[in-house]
């Protein structure tokens, strides 16, 4: 098989100087000062052909032209704008590229949806029962690692179930990188026996969990693919005896996705990491009575920090006063030990 050996570009040319610019411009450099006419006799060609050649170096500005003598700037400077002007119109490229981009994303919808609608009734599996929830997720994930699993729970009991019995094989399965959990709970769970710590070692592992005052209804979506509904839409799933759809179609699951987002964008984070703890550390001592100066030597840091870790704290509970910050941390056990 035969060799070809490639040729390497002139990096000028990179720059918009084509190959006799460059030789010129070169010539222009070693001389520093120079007409026309010596411009010619180095290059030994037409005074009239140079003329143009060197009327675009000085519209380029690699070269300045002083009472008809052509003088060589800096490169550094002359060749530094020009690289500049090359990589604004790079970020305009790519600028352009990320619209395309975009509009790529939206065609693909479009095909999903269209693919949806001429593939007739959705694909829809009526499953019941705790154990067949848990056991499918895991097996989706298993499947197509790593599975993103986004899920509305809107009440204590699911917590509840999820801490007692399922949260071990799930926590596994997320430290093994199988799954990445991501979930919105209300907030009245955070005082349950054995979900702060659930909840806990599924942040601990890689996950994220947010509290709202009142999530709407229990809904799921594993990857793209899959998602769960509730039997009955706005209920939680014990009360049901765990019966939900199981659905198998993109738009289904895009649309749930977007409601989760919708969701988790009006979440609070929970008090729990360096941040999180700072701020419920501050706001449980306040709670017993003490100053923000003793806070202060308490914790070993300054009284403006003390004051700053509060301000924050009141920021995330939605607090308008100290006394309504402790009241609302009281009420999403922030003040637990």
């Amino acid at each position: 098989m035969r060799n070809e050996q490639r040729t390497l570009a002139d990096p000028l040319e990179t720059l918009g100087l084509d190959p006799t610019q460059t030789a010129l411009y070169t010539a222009v450099l070693r001389l520093h000062r120079a007409t026309r006419s010596e411009l010619a006799e180095v290059m030994n060609g037409p005074v009239d052909t140079l003329a143009g050649q060197l009327d675009d170096l000085v519209r380029l500005g690699v070269v300045d032209e002083q009472s008809g003598e052509y003088l060589a700037r800096h490169p550094a400077a002359a060749l530094g704008r020009l690289v500049a002007d090359r990589l604004d119109l790079l970020a305009e490229e790519s600028r352009r590229i990320d619209s395309a981009l975009g509009s790529i994303r939206t065609l693909i919808r479009d095909y999903d949806m269209g693919r949806d609608y001429r593939s007739g009734p959705f694909p829809v599996e009526l499953v019941g029962g705790a154990d067949v929830l848990y056991e499918s997720v895991m097996g989706m994930a298993v499947q197509a690692p790593p599975l993103t699993l986004l899920v509305a729970i809107p009440d204590g009991r699911t917590m509840t179930d999820f801490a007692r019995k399922f949260a071990d094989p799930w926590i596994d399965a997320q430290e093994r990188g199988l799954m990445v959990i991501r979930a919105v709970v209300p907030v009245d769970a955070l005082t349950l026996p054995g979900v702060r710590d659930a909840m806990t070692r599924v942040i601990a592992t890689g996950g994220s969990m947010r509290t709202l005052d009142r999530v709407p209804s229990w809904f799921m979506t594993a990857g793209a693919e899959a998602a769960g509904l509730p039997a009955r839409w706005g209920g939680n799933l014990p009360e049901v005896a765990y019966n939900f759809y199981l659905l198998r179609t993109p738009i289904v699951v895009g649309m749930l996705s977007s409601l989760f987002e919708e969701l988790w964008s009006r979440a609070v984070p929970l008090p729990w990491g360096r941040r999180g703890d700072a701020m419920a550390q501050v706001v449980r001592l306040a709670a017993q009575g003490l100053s923000d100066e003793a806070i202060a030597r308490h914790l070993g840091v300054s009284v403006r920090t003390v004051r700053t870790r509060f301000a924050e704290a009141m920021t995330e509970l939605g607090a308008q006063s100290r006394f309504q910050a402790g009241v609302e941390a009281a009420r999403r056990g922030w003040l637990d030990q």
